[in-house]
């Protein structure tokens, strides 16, 4: 029962890790938007702007679904801007 209970708080923890690495993409695409020029380039960062807003939709879904506690806090905000 020990392992099941680890390896459950193991996936978790991943989880919380994808969001942040969900979060941190989406930062980082916007970044790269804002300080775009070309047009090829804004089209590259809106389709990563996209793209990273859905992963990280989902994964604050899962875990919403989960009952996890540590979800960023501001994740409604983030959701509701971006999409």
């Amino acid at each position: 029962m020990k392992q099941i209970t680890s390896s459950l708080n193991y996936d978790k923890q991943n989880l919380l890790d994808e969001i942040q690495r969900a979060q941190n993409a989406m930062d980082s695409a916007y970044s790269g938007f804002e300080q775009a020029t070309e047009p090829d380039l804004i089209d590259c960062y809106i389709y990563m702007i996209n793209a990273a807003s859905k992963r990280y939709k989902f994964l604050i879904e899962r875990a919403k679904s989960l009952n996890m506690k540590g979800i960023p806090a501001d994740a409604n905000v983030l959701l509701n801007e971006v999409l």
